[in-house]
């Protein structure tokens, strides 16, 4: 085991013993990202010479000496004071809050970053594989719920390498979770140039991401001081990306939005009586409105895309063949505005989310024309005959090789196939739900896959088709009067 991989079990050692003391592994983390950078900013300090960002009341050496309620105090004080910074500051600590308030938990912590350190020594690589670690180990526990932030890493460098962004293109994730696509371009575009102003401009003006989720945005905004990314501001902040396209265009962007059909939000009213209230997008940019979150994602991506502009976009089944004139019209429009070049029909089972089918949608922006932009759609079927679990079977860089490879190459193979502009038009309401191989298990039972696999595909096409049911549901209640159906199903954990 490398030193690397023992810190990182280390920390993740007292992790479980938090949590059988009743804290749960995202507070637990949580809580390292703001004694971390804490620790961090003392040490620019003391060894880089660097001034400190946070001011000094609120510092490590006020932690550090600290012992009891004096410790616990402390932290909970400076929390609430570096919530109200600006910049980065005041990105990773909004609305942070003290989940150690056992002033012992709280010391065995601050003791165990403060006697791994200098932390600032460590090279930028390691430290950020080290963050990687523990969100990763965070998103694999079923029982966080973290796993929707969490796009398995093999997709996310499988997409970098296909749309391939150079040094001087900027790079936008619009629901950037933790940050693992904008690490990756990173990685990717840094090794292109060794010229330090170029190198500099990439590191602090390079990428942008946006998440709805403040404790989210914290955990990404570290992922990226700790790869070295921005400059005294962060390079991802809160918001909600839908709400309007913010007038900045990106050469590159790259994103796994988040799953679920519909938006929505509850509310309750005076009388105690619980409604859903649908969350519809208007704005003039958008060519549909709709109620469905990937439709308002694919829309909001057509707009932040330079003229020429590449994409990579992580996308649910239900978007390519999804009926409707938000569904049909936006496929249309992908084809006929812009150039939807490959698609990657993605295996089942490699997602923390349960019942996922998905695809990686690959198109470029082009300038208005009367004719259509998309000429031909290449499809590379990577889910027929292909059997996944997250911990049995987990999906690996190098089986993404063969798609990446034919990505560049553009030649058909058993799996990878050409569709015309004309072929794909003429289909039922422009269904690009696209897929010719034999389903081997489906007519020879010798090929069915281990009991384990067929298990796991068996939940997650049962979940899959819940989803449905409840969009159903919901749609007819909605047309009965505007209540919710209440689901019938309750989950137990």
């Amino acid at each position: 085991m490398s030193n690397k991989e023992q810190l990182v079990q280390k920390v993740w050692n007292y992790a479980h013993v938090l949590r059988d003391q009743g804290i749960s592994y995202g507070d637990y983390i949580e809580q390292i990202t703001f004694l971390l950078f804490l620790k961090m900013d003392q040490e620019r300090v003391d060894h880089l010479g660097e001034p400190s960002t946070v001011p000094p009341e609120w510092g490590w050496a006020q932690l550090a000496g600290k012992d009891g309620e004096d410790l616990e105090q402390q932290y909970r004080r400076s929390l609430e004071a570096l919530a109200h910074e600006d910049g980065l500051v005041g990105t990773i600590f909004r609305k942070a809050q003290n989940k150690l308030s056992d002033p012992a938990k709280l010391k065995r912590v601050v003791s165990l970053i403060d006697k791994e350190g200098p932390w600032i020594g460590l090279d930028v690589d390691v430290k950020g594989e080290i963050y990687e670690g523990l969100l990763e180990r965070n998103a694999s526990e079923v029982r966080s719920g973290a796993g929707q932030y969490f796009t398995p890493r093999p997709v996310i460098d499988a997409m970098v390498k296909c749309v391939d962004p150079k040094v001087s293109e900027t790079v936008c994730d619009p629901a950037c979770g933790t940050g693992g696509f904008l690490l990756q371009a990173y990685e990717h575009m840094k090794d292109q140039t060794r010229d330090r102003e170029k190198l500099r401009d990439l590191r602090h003006t390079a990428f942008t991401g946006m998440d709805i989720v403040d404790e989210v945005v914290r955990l990404c905004a570290m992922n990226l001081y700790l790869h070295g990314l921005g400059n005294g501001g962060s390079p991802v902040e809160r918001g909600d990306a839908l709400s309007n396209d913010g007038g900045e265009r990106f050469d590159v962007v790259l994103t796994n939005p988040p799953f679920g059909k519909k938006s929505s939000y509850t509310v309750v009213g005076e009388d105690g009586q619980v409604t859903t209230e649908r969350e519809n997008y208007e704005r003039a940019d958008f060519k549909f409105t709709t109620s469905n979150k990937q439709f308002n994602f694919l829309q909001h991506i057509m707009t932040i895309l330079d003229t020429n502009g590449r994409a990579g976009v992580v996308m649910p089944d239900n978007v390519l063949f999804e009926a409707g004139r938000a569904g049909e019209g936006l496929r249309r429009r992908l084809l006929d505005g812009f150039n939807f070049h490959t698609l990657l029909r993605l295996p089942t089972g490699i997602w923390y989310s349960q019942g996922v089918k998905a695809n990686v949608l690959f198109f470029d922006k082009r300038p208005a024309a009367r004719e259509a932009q998309t000429r031909e759609l290449w499809v590379y079927d990577y889910r027929t005959n292909v059997h996944k679990t997250l911990r049995t079977k987990p999906l690996t860089r190098a089986e993404l090789d063969d798609f990446v490879r034919c990505y560049h190459d553009r030649q058909e193979t058993e799996r990878f196939r050409r569709f015309t502009y004309d072929e794909l038009i003429q289909r039922d309401k422009v269904n690009l739900d696209l897929f010719w191989l034999r389903d081997d298990s489906l007519e020879d039972t010798e090929n069915l896959p281990p009991p384990d696999l067929l298990a796991a595909e068996i939940v997650e096409n049962l979940e899959s088709a819940l989803e449905q049911f409840r969009s159903v549901a919901s749609e007819l209640g909605e047309k009965a009067g505007g209540d919710s159906v209440e689901d019938p199903i309750q989950k137990v954990e």
